[in-house]
């Protein structure tokens, strides 16, 4: 049995990663350009007597959730509907962009949070179900979901617990009109969080062909070579291991281990 130190183990990996000599040396990152974080979901009590986390939709990134422990569900708002998802250990359930969500927790539940383009809906692909009043204004939306900056446990949790609260409210708003057959509320919360990132794009588009284009290009030229007969680019196979970078950090959903895997 090994005696090594796991953090020693994982800079040691990192540090004898060899260089790409070329495109189908491969894409250093994890499978696909994907993310990944572990996540306690929170089991804070929100007005409906339900406990979880703060609803929220991504434009541009699929995420996936695979269920490790404790048991709860996943509430989803789209066009089509309402949708309430049971969530038990080895569950896999996944969404695509556009699809309102919200983790509901009935009992210690722990999952693995996947998440394309390099784990962008934790940094930044992200608008919270927020009252209409907070979605018009940019500053306003911005202020109701940031959390203190070095703030305490106690700071931080009173304000993610008060932008959840918000969230939920908004959801319930949307999730009503929904049920009720009008869908102009879930189309303008559409509209407004499409404005309050189209700042951001520019940055999300470096991200994404830093990603997982160069994730498919690797794969691209991989084919390329192996269909000519080559079988270069498996001398510079490598490996990496990492170790969270961040732990119980407080997150839209609950309690987050994060990973730097850029």
């Amino acid at each position: 049995m090994s005696t090594a130190d796991p953090a020693d183990t994982a800079a040691a990996a990192s540090a004898a990663a060899v260089p790409p000599a070329g495109p189908a040396a491969g894409y250093g990152g994890l499978p696909g350009g994907i993310g990944v974080s572990r996540l306690r979901v929170y089991d804070w009590p929100a007005a409906d007597g339900l406990r979880g986390g703060t609803p929220h939709i991504h434009l541009t990134c699929s995420e996936g959730y695979a269920v490790t422990g404790g048991r709860g569900a996943v509430q989803t708002l789209t066009a089509s509907g309402f949708q309430q998802t049971a969530l038990a250990p080895g569950a896999l359930v996944w969404f695509t962009p556009g699809t309102i969500h919200r983790l509901v927790n009935e009992g210690g539940l722990t999952v693995v949070v996947l998440m394309q383009n390099c784990g962008l809906p934790e940094a930044g692909d992200a608008v919270l179900t927020l009252p209409p009043r907070l979605l018009a204004d940019p500053a306003a939306y911005r202020a109701a979901v940031a959390l203190p900056e070095g703030g305490t446990e106690e700071e931080l949790e009173r304000a993610a617990r008060r932008r959840r609260d918000l969230a939920v409210e908004g959801f319930a708003e949307l999730r009503s009109a929904t049920e009720a057959g009008d869908p102009e509320p879930l189309a303008a919360f559409h509209r407004a969080a499409a404005a309050l990132v189209r700042p951001l794009v520019g940055a999300w588009r470096e991200r994404w062909r830093d990603g997982a284009a160069a994730a498919a290009s690797a794969t691209a030229a991989q084919l390329d070579e192996l269909e000519k007969g080559g079988a270069d680019h498996l001398a510079q196979a490598r490996l990496r291991a990492e170790l969270p970078s961040a732990h119980g950090r407080f997150g839209m959903c609950g309690r987050l281990d994060v990973y730097d895997i850029g």
